[in-house]
Protein backbone atom coordinates (compact mmCIF):
# COMPACT_ATOMS: atom_id res chain seq x y z
CA UNK A 1 0.00 0.00 0.00
CA UNK A 2 0.80 3.48 -0.41
CA UNK A 3 0.34 5.84 2.63
CA UNK A 4 0.36 9.22 3.73
CA UNK A 5 0.23 10.07 6.98
CA UNK A 6 -0.76 13.76 8.00
CA UNK A 7 -0.86 14.64 11.77
CA UNK A 8 -4.42 16.77 12.17
CA UNK A 9 -3.78 17.43 15.77
CA UNK A 10 -1.96 17.37 19.27
CA UNK A 11 -4.12 16.32 22.38
CA UNK A 12 -2.79 15.57 25.35
CA UNK A 13 -3.88 11.46 26.01
CA UNK A 14 -6.10 11.85 22.88
CA UNK A 15 -8.30 8.41 23.17
CA UNK A 16 -11.40 8.29 22.15
CA UNK A 17 -13.13 8.69 18.19
CA UNK A 18 -16.16 8.62 16.39
CA UNK A 19 -17.43 9.48 12.89
CA UNK A 20 -21.08 12.24 13.40
CA UNK A 21 -23.61 13.53 10.81
CA UNK A 22 -24.16 16.61 11.49
CA UNK A 23 -25.77 19.23 9.54
CA UNK A 24 -25.94 17.34 6.64
CA UNK A 25 -21.79 16.95 6.89
CA UNK A 26 -19.57 13.86 7.57
CA UNK A 27 -17.46 14.89 10.23
CA UNK A 28 -15.24 12.96 13.14
CA UNK A 29 -15.15 13.65 17.28
CA UNK A 30 -11.68 12.66 18.84
CA UNK A 31 -12.14 13.16 22.90
CA UNK A 32 -9.13 13.20 25.57
CA UNK A 33 -8.11 10.58 28.16
CA UNK A 34 -7.69 12.41 30.88
CA UNK A 35 -9.12 16.10 31.44
CA UNK A 36 -8.76 17.68 28.75
CA UNK A 37 -10.96 18.56 24.86
CA UNK A 38 -13.90 16.94 22.49
CA UNK A 39 -12.84 18.05 19.07
CA UNK A 40 -14.80 17.93 16.31
CA UNK A 41 -12.81 18.00 12.50
CA UNK A 42 -14.10 17.27 9.04
CA UNK A 43 -13.28 14.35 7.02
CA UNK A 44 -9.95 16.07 5.52
CA UNK A 45 -8.85 16.67 9.17
CA UNK A 46 -9.63 20.59 9.49
CA UNK A 47 -10.38 21.20 12.91
CA UNK A 48 -13.91 22.78 13.27
CA UNK A 49 -14.71 23.49 17.06
CA UNK A 50 -14.25 22.06 20.91
CA UNK A 51 -17.26 20.20 21.81
CA UNK A 52 -16.09 20.46 25.66
CA UNK A 53 -13.38 21.47 27.56
CA UNK A 54 -13.36 18.92 30.49
CA UNK A 55 -14.24 16.64 32.55
CA UNK A 56 -12.62 13.91 29.98
CA UNK A 57 -12.06 10.75 30.36
CA UNK A 58 -13.77 9.64 27.29
CA UNK A 59 -13.61 6.12 26.21
CA UNK A 60 -16.52 5.45 23.60
CA UNK A 61 -18.25 8.02 21.91
CA UNK A 62 -21.52 6.82 19.48
CA UNK A 63 -23.62 8.69 17.75
CA UNK A 64 -27.46 8.22 18.78
CA UNK A 65 -28.84 6.70 15.32
CA UNK A 66 -31.15 8.85 12.70
CA UNK A 67 -29.88 11.87 14.58
CA UNK A 68 -28.65 15.44 13.22
CA UNK A 69 -25.63 15.43 15.78
CA UNK A 70 -26.40 13.96 19.06
CA UNK A 71 -24.13 11.70 20.95
CA UNK A 72 -23.34 9.07 23.39
CA UNK A 73 -20.30 9.54 25.31
CA UNK A 74 -18.39 8.29 28.51
CA UNK A 75 -17.04 10.61 30.55
CA UNK A 76 -14.80 10.75 34.15
CA UNK A 77 -13.31 7.44 33.14
CA UNK A 78 -9.47 8.16 33.59
CA UNK A 79 -8.20 5.07 34.19
CA UNK A 80 -8.98 1.68 35.83
CA UNK A 81 -7.82 2.92 39.10
CA UNK A 82 -9.83 5.89 38.78
CA UNK A 83 -13.00 5.45 37.09
CA UNK A 84 -15.37 5.16 40.22
CA UNK A 85 -17.77 8.02 39.08
CA UNK A 86 -17.56 7.34 35.19
CA UNK A 87 -20.82 7.61 33.40
CA UNK A 88 -22.87 8.08 30.00
CA UNK A 89 -23.39 11.45 29.04
CA UNK A 90 -25.96 12.86 26.19
CA UNK A 91 -24.69 15.20 24.00
CA UNK A 92 -27.09 17.26 21.70
CA UNK A 93 -26.43 20.37 19.48
CA UNK A 94 -28.35 23.26 20.59
CA UNK A 95 -28.15 27.10 18.99
CA UNK A 96 -24.99 28.18 20.43
CA UNK A 97 -23.79 25.56 22.36
CA UNK A 98 -23.31 21.58 23.03
CA UNK A 99 -25.58 20.64 25.87
CA UNK A 100 -24.20 17.74 27.83
CA UNK A 101 -26.94 15.64 30.36
CA UNK A 102 -26.37 12.66 32.21
CA UNK A 103 -27.62 9.85 30.39
CA UNK A 104 -26.82 7.21 33.44
CA UNK A 105 -24.49 7.36 36.33
CA UNK A 106 -22.06 3.78 35.56
CA UNK A 107 -19.09 3.39 37.39
CA UNK A 108 -16.17 1.78 35.41
CA UNK A 109 -18.12 2.09 32.27
CA UNK A 110 -15.62 1.17 29.52
CA UNK A 111 -17.30 0.71 26.46
CA UNK A 112 -20.85 0.77 25.34
CA UNK A 113 -22.45 0.71 21.78
CA UNK A 114 -26.01 1.41 20.57
CA UNK A 115 -26.95 -1.90 18.68
CA UNK A 116 -30.46 -2.14 16.38
CA UNK A 117 -32.62 -5.31 15.89
CA UNK A 118 -35.72 -5.26 14.38
CA UNK A 119 -36.29 -1.86 14.85
CA UNK A 120 -35.56 -1.57 18.35
CA UNK A 121 -32.63 0.26 19.67
CA UNK A 122 -30.29 -1.08 22.54
CA UNK A 123 -27.87 0.45 25.00
CA UNK A 124 -25.34 -2.38 25.67
CA UNK A 125 -22.83 -1.17 28.25
CA UNK A 126 -19.58 -3.07 29.86
CA UNK A 127 -17.80 -2.21 32.90
CA UNK A 128 -14.52 -2.75 33.61
CA UNK A 129 -14.91 -3.75 37.10
CA UNK A 130 -18.10 -3.67 39.56
CA UNK A 131 -16.04 -2.51 42.75
CA UNK A 132 -12.80 -0.45 44.00
CA UNK A 133 -11.25 -0.10 47.47
CA UNK A 134 -7.52 0.29 46.80
CA UNK A 135 -4.90 0.67 43.37
CA UNK A 136 -4.74 -2.56 40.97
CA UNK A 137 -7.74 -3.90 43.03
CA UNK A 138 -9.48 -6.68 40.52
CA UNK A 139 -11.47 -8.33 43.63
CA UNK A 140 -14.69 -7.41 41.75
CA UNK A 141 -15.52 -8.23 38.13
CA UNK A 142 -17.10 -6.41 35.47
CA UNK A 143 -20.26 -6.88 34.35
CA UNK A 144 -21.98 -5.77 30.91
CA UNK A 145 -25.70 -4.00 30.98
CA UNK A 146 -28.33 -3.43 28.59
CA UNK A 147 -31.42 -1.56 27.92
CA UNK A 148 -33.82 -0.25 25.20
CA UNK A 149 -32.71 3.09 24.26
CA UNK A 150 -35.91 5.27 23.30
CA UNK A 151 -36.28 7.06 20.36
CA UNK A 152 -37.06 10.42 22.36
CA UNK A 153 -34.28 10.98 24.83
CA UNK A 154 -35.16 14.53 26.08
CA UNK A 155 -36.47 13.18 29.39
CA UNK A 156 -33.25 11.89 30.82
CA UNK A 157 -30.79 13.37 33.03
CA UNK A 158 -28.88 13.40 36.57
CA UNK A 159 -32.33 13.20 38.39
CA UNK A 160 -33.99 10.95 35.95
CA UNK A 161 -31.89 8.25 34.43
CA UNK A 162 -31.88 5.60 32.02
CA UNK A 163 -31.85 2.05 33.73
CA UNK A 164 -30.11 -0.97 32.84
CA UNK A 165 -30.46 -4.24 33.71
CA UNK A 166 -26.81 -6.49 34.32
CA UNK A 167 -27.04 -9.15 31.16
CA UNK A 168 -23.39 -11.18 31.94
CA UNK A 169 -21.63 -10.86 35.65
CA UNK A 170 -18.31 -12.14 36.10
CA UNK A 171 -16.09 -10.62 33.42
CA UNK A 172 -12.57 -9.97 35.17
CA UNK A 173 -10.97 -6.91 33.12
CA UNK A 174 -13.89 -6.63 31.53
CA UNK A 175 -11.93 -4.44 28.75
CA UNK A 176 -12.34 -5.10 24.81
CA UNK A 177 -15.56 -4.11 22.91
CA UNK A 178 -16.21 -4.47 18.76
CA UNK A 179 -18.98 -4.11 17.48
CA UNK A 180 -19.37 -7.06 14.63
CA UNK A 181 -21.90 -6.18 11.50
CA UNK A 182 -23.12 -9.56 10.26
CA UNK A 183 -25.34 -10.40 7.61
CA UNK A 184 -28.47 -9.93 9.19
CA UNK A 185 -27.58 -9.06 12.64
CA UNK A 186 -25.22 -6.51 14.76
CA UNK A 187 -23.69 -7.95 17.49
CA UNK A 188 -21.01 -7.35 19.93
CA UNK A 189 -17.28 -8.51 20.87
CA UNK A 190 -16.80 -8.06 24.15
CA UNK A 191 -13.51 -9.37 25.50
CA UNK A 192 -12.30 -10.23 29.37
CA UNK A 193 -10.36 -12.16 31.41
CA UNK A 194 -12.73 -15.19 30.64
CA UNK A 195 -12.69 -15.30 27.28
CA UNK A 196 -14.24 -14.05 23.90
CA UNK A 197 -18.18 -13.73 24.30
CA UNK A 198 -20.18 -12.79 21.52
CA UNK A 199 -23.46 -10.84 22.82
CA UNK A 200 -26.46 -10.73 20.28
CA UNK A 201 -29.78 -8.86 21.01
CA UNK A 202 -32.89 -9.94 21.21
CA UNK A 203 -35.35 -10.58 18.30
CA UNK A 204 -37.86 -8.82 20.52
CA UNK A 205 -38.30 -5.85 23.18
CA UNK A 206 -37.86 -7.95 26.45
CA UNK A 207 -36.58 -11.01 25.23
CA UNK A 208 -33.19 -12.39 26.59
CA UNK A 209 -30.05 -11.22 24.74
CA UNK A 210 -28.25 -14.10 22.94
CA UNK A 211 -25.06 -14.99 24.82
CA UNK A 212 -22.12 -17.26 23.05
CA UNK A 213 -18.45 -17.62 24.40
CA UNK A 214 -16.62 -17.73 21.37
CA UNK A 215 -13.13 -18.59 23.06
CA UNK A 216 -12.00 -19.20 26.88
CA UNK A 217 -8.31 -17.48 26.70
CA UNK A 218 -7.88 -14.36 28.48
CA UNK A 219 -8.19 -11.61 26.03
CA UNK A 220 -8.09 -7.80 25.92
CA UNK A 221 -9.39 -7.06 22.75
CA UNK A 222 -10.44 -9.37 19.92
CA UNK A 223 -12.07 -8.79 16.79
CA UNK A 224 -13.85 -10.98 13.95
CA UNK A 225 -14.12 -11.26 10.14
CA UNK A 226 -13.23 -13.70 7.37
CA UNK A 227 -9.81 -12.57 6.73
CA UNK A 228 -8.96 -15.12 4.14
CA UNK A 229 -12.31 -15.96 1.94
CA UNK A 230 -12.64 -19.02 3.25
CA UNK A 231 -16.44 -18.25 4.55
CA UNK A 232 -15.73 -19.01 7.83
CA UNK A 233 -14.80 -15.54 10.16
CA UNK A 234 -11.78 -15.76 11.87
CA UNK A 235 -11.06 -14.12 15.19
CA UNK A 236 -7.93 -12.02 15.86
CA UNK A 237 -7.25 -12.00 19.57
CA UNK A 238 -5.01 -9.42 21.70
CA UNK A 239 -4.12 -11.45 24.72
CA UNK A 240 -4.26 -11.20 27.50
CA UNK A 241 -5.23 -7.94 29.57
CA UNK A 242 -3.22 -4.92 27.67
CA UNK A 243 -1.09 -8.20 26.58
CA UNK A 244 2.12 -8.45 24.15
CA UNK A 245 0.56 -11.39 22.50
CA UNK A 246 -1.47 -11.13 19.18
CA UNK A 247 -2.77 -14.58 17.89
CA UNK A 248 -5.79 -15.51 15.11
CA UNK A 249 -7.95 -18.14 15.62
CA UNK A 250 -9.89 -19.94 13.06
CA UNK A 251 -13.30 -22.06 12.96
CA UNK A 252 -12.50 -25.82 13.06
CA UNK A 253 -15.07 -28.74 14.40
CA UNK A 254 -17.06 -25.83 15.58
CA UNK A 255 -14.88 -23.87 17.78
CA UNK A 256 -11.83 -21.44 17.68
CA UNK A 257 -8.74 -22.76 17.39
CA UNK A 258 -5.20 -20.89 17.49
CA UNK A 259 -4.05 -21.22 13.70
CA UNK A 260 -1.49 -18.28 13.75
CA UNK A 261 0.63 -16.60 16.84
CA UNK A 262 2.68 -13.63 15.92
CA UNK A 263 6.22 -14.13 16.73
CA UNK A 264 7.16 -10.82 18.06
CA UNK A 265 5.67 -9.40 21.61
CA UNK A 266 4.22 -6.11 20.90
CA UNK A 267 3.61 -5.02 24.27
CA UNK A 268 0.48 -2.86 25.67
CA UNK A 269 -1.63 -4.45 22.28
CA UNK A 270 -4.76 -1.71 22.69
CA UNK A 271 -5.80 -0.31 18.95
CA UNK A 272 -7.60 -2.65 16.62
CA UNK A 273 -9.42 -2.52 13.28
CA UNK A 274 -10.95 -5.31 11.28
CA UNK A 275 -12.67 -4.72 7.61
CA UNK A 276 -11.87 -3.71 3.96
CA UNK A 277 -9.35 -1.54 3.02
CA UNK A 278 -8.04 -1.21 -0.11
CA UNK A 279 -9.88 -3.89 -1.40
CA UNK A 280 -8.59 -6.53 0.65
CA UNK A 281 -9.59 -7.84 4.05
CA UNK A 282 -7.53 -6.54 6.92
CA UNK A 283 -6.52 -6.61 10.58
CA UNK A 284 -4.79 -3.27 11.62
CA UNK A 285 -3.45 -3.28 15.24
CA UNK A 286 -1.17 -1.16 17.27
CA UNK A 287 0.69 -1.23 20.15
CA UNK A 288 1.24 1.54 22.88
CA UNK A 289 4.63 0.37 24.76
CA UNK A 290 8.20 -0.46 22.89
CA UNK A 291 8.53 0.10 19.19
CA UNK A 292 5.05 1.06 19.10
CA UNK A 293 4.02 -0.01 15.80
CA UNK A 294 0.81 0.17 13.31
CA UNK A 295 1.04 -3.14 11.27
CA UNK A 296 -1.76 -4.30 9.02
CA UNK A 297 -2.51 -7.98 8.11
CA UNK A 298 -3.29 -9.64 5.38
CA UNK A 299 -4.26 -13.20 3.87
CA UNK A 300 -1.08 -14.55 1.78
CA UNK A 301 -3.81 -16.84 -0.20
CA UNK A 302 -1.58 -19.95 0.70
CA UNK A 303 -3.46 -20.50 4.47
CA UNK A 304 -0.53 -17.74 6.13
CA UNK A 305 -0.25 -13.96 6.77
CA UNK A 306 1.00 -10.82 5.33
CA UNK A 307 2.44 -8.28 7.63
CA UNK A 308 3.18 -4.99 6.68
CA UNK A 309 3.75 -2.19 9.17
CA UNK A 310 2.33 1.52 8.46
CA UNK A 311 3.83 3.44 11.09
CA UNK A 312 6.27 3.15 14.10
CA UNK A 313 6.61 5.22 17.29
CA UNK A 314 3.60 6.12 17.87
CA UNK A 315 1.19 3.79 20.30
CA UNK A 316 -1.87 3.90 18.78
CA UNK A 317 -4.83 3.45 21.31
CA UNK A 318 -7.47 3.47 18.96
CA UNK A 319 -8.05 3.08 15.02
CA UNK A 320 -10.71 4.60 13.16
CA UNK A 321 -11.56 3.84 9.65
CA UNK A 322 -13.86 5.69 6.74
CA UNK A 323 -13.69 6.08 3.19
CA UNK A 324 -13.61 10.03 1.84
CA UNK A 325 -12.94 10.88 -1.66
CA UNK A 326 -12.29 7.87 -3.06
CA UNK A 327 -9.63 6.86 -0.34
CA UNK A 328 -9.46 4.59 2.74
CA UNK A 329 -8.69 7.06 5.60
CA UNK A 330 -7.46 5.31 8.93
CA UNK A 331 -7.77 7.14 11.72
CA UNK A 332 -5.18 7.42 14.64
CA UNK A 333 -5.47 8.55 18.27
CA UNK A 334 -1.52 7.89 19.14
CA UNK A 335 -1.79 8.53 22.68
CA UNK A 336 1.24 8.01 23.74
CA UNK A 337 2.54 10.89 21.46
CA UNK A 338 -0.58 13.14 21.89
CA UNK A 339 -0.79 13.07 18.52
CA UNK A 340 -3.98 12.92 16.46
CA UNK A 341 -3.19 10.90 13.18
CA UNK A 342 -4.80 10.41 10.11
CA UNK A 343 -3.54 8.02 7.26
CA UNK A 344 -4.64 7.50 3.38
CA UNK A 345 -4.04 4.19 1.99
CA UNK A 346 -3.76 3.18 -1.42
Amino acid sequence: MNITKKVVGQLDKCYSMATLTYKNKKHFLVAAEKVDECRMYDLDGNFEEVIWEEPGGVMTMVQVPGTDGQFLATHRFYSPNDSANASIVLITPRENAWEVRTLVDLPFVHRFDVLERNGVRYLIACALKSGHQQKDDWSSPGKVYAAVLPEDLSAFDKENQLKLEVIQEGMLKNHGYYRHVGDTVTSAIVSCEQGVFQFTPPTQSGAAWDIQQLLDVAASDAVLMDIDGDGDEELLVLEPFHGASLAIYKLKDGSYQKHYQHEEKLEFLHGMFGGEICGKPRFIVGHRNGERKLLSITSDGKGGYEIEELDAGCGAANLLHYYHNDKDVLLATNREIDEIAMYTLE
